[in-house]
């Protein structure tokens, strides 16, 4: 019997390709809206979105003439040359972030290895021996040998060590360890402001505040890392927007779902940090494409108008979970902010996962037992009651912990 379409597709990968992925027997064909069809047909509710990149969902159709238009006009030129949409999004960064100046490339771990840069440069300036970087442990900034080096869990960096000296961790919102950590010799303090990776685990306004004034006492760069946890996911722009008064960073940087689909990064610093990088320090060949630069154009106007609907429909999802969390004992927190929510849970999350892409539902795990929700900015109430549903009859499943019903 000859193997099915999907199968073949399977084979073929698992014969050619690196067997770095742990991928899940899914082959996707199409997707529209907040669903995506596999290649036989059967649709799935997408509630990890591309791990937080197709924020619009699928087949969004101001996205689809965009990339149409433009695919018929200019894709990539280079950056030996000016095209008609780095300075507008540039210009839109700056508006949005309270920064000043951009730099455009092709993923979220190259815009942290161009911030990383930024902060040895900085502090190059100042002293030779001023190039340590304090982090966070269980943070998560990316999988090149730089961004790894200033990862704070040691599953993604035991294999490639030595890494990039100079790297300090410290745990998230412990202000005396931070306090200990930063010295003259830090020219950079990084941190998610709600770690992805790691677990959904939010870092306190007090701990981030810290982390400015010891930036400032030590004339060290403070580097938000808001790849997963900004760009609207949050239902501000940024989630360092979410207290008030704002603490301003030095330098953010940022991606998944900048284009929608296509590569693209941000490193969106102040005037003071992008001093550090001067003419021939930095670059990328295909950042900042025409076709990627006039997408993220387009995200941004469609996502001033989700906006209101990111934090309704997250605090109600949230609501659904907290629900489940009062029925189910081995349910221990629900955490996040607009359409980025964890549940933290006493049990693996391995199987429920599989679980619920049995029943039509895409979700996943991190941290080993919280499970991850990443919904696109467009989903409804309706589509979170749908998801709900599929996970109530998930959790029911758990074996060997009792249920928890109160009135």
């Amino acid at each position: 019997m000859a193997p099915s379409p999907a199968q073949t597709v399977i084979d073929l990968e698992k014969q050619y390709l690196l067997q770095n992925y742990a991928r899940y027997p899914l082959v996707l064909h199409k997707g529209k809206g907040a669903y995506v069809y596999d290649a036989g047909g059967k649709r799935y509710l997408d509630f990890i979105s591309g791990i937080g990149v197709n924020a619009l969902g699928h087949a969004h159709p101001r996205i689809v003439n965009v990339i149409r238009q433009q695919a018929g006009l200019l894709i990539h030129s280079s950056n030996l040359y000016y095209h008609e949409y780095q300075g507008p999004l540039a210009k839109k960064l700056a508006e949005i972030s309270g920064l000043e100046r951009s730099f455009f490339a092709n993923t979220g771990t190259e815009a942290m290895e161009g911030a990383l840069k930024m902060i040895r440069a900085h502090g190059h300036k100042i002293h030779a021996d001023k190039y340590e970087i304090v982090s966070l442990e269980n943070s998560f900034h990316g999988r090149t040998l730089g961004a790894l080096s200033v990862t704070g869990q040691a599953k993604y960096r035991t294999d490639f060590e030595p890494l990039l000296p100079g790297a300090r961790f410290v745990p998230a919102n412990d202000l005396a360890a931070l306090d200990q950590a930063v010295s003259e010799r830090t020219a950079g303090i990084v941190m998610e402001w709600i770690q992805g990776e790691g677990g959904i685990v939010p870092i306190s306004p007090e701990y981030a505040r810290r982390a400015r004034e010891l930036a400032d006492r030590h004339n060290a760069l403070l580097v938000f890392d808001e790849i997963q946890c900004g760009v609207g996911r949050p239902g501000t722009y940024f989630s360092y927007q979410l207290v008030s008064p704002v603490v301003m960073p030095d330098v953010v940087v940022a991606a998944k779902p900048l284009a929608c689909g296509l590569a693209l990064g941000a490193i969106i610093a102040n005037q003071r940090a992008a001093d550090a990088i001067g003419p021939g320090m930095h670059g990328s060949t295909f950042g900042g494409s025409a076709l990627a630069c006039r997408v993220a154009l387009e995200f941004f106007d469609i996502l001033e108008e989700l906006m209101p609907s990111i934090l309704r429909v997250g605090e109600y999802f949230r609501a659904e979970l907290r629900e489940f969390q009062r029925k189910h004992s081995f349910i221990k927190e629900v955490r996040g902010a607009g359409l980025m929510i964890g549940v933290d849970m006493a049990v693996p999350g391995k199987q429920m996962v599989l679980d619920a892409m049995e029943d039509g539902l895409l979700i996943n795990c991190t941290h080993d037992t919280v499970l991850r929700f990443l919904p696109p900015y467009i989903v409804t109430e309706r589509e979170v009651d749908q998801a709900v549903k599929t996970l109530g009859k998930i959790f029911k499943k758990e074996p060997g912990v009792r249920s928890q019903h109160t009135e």
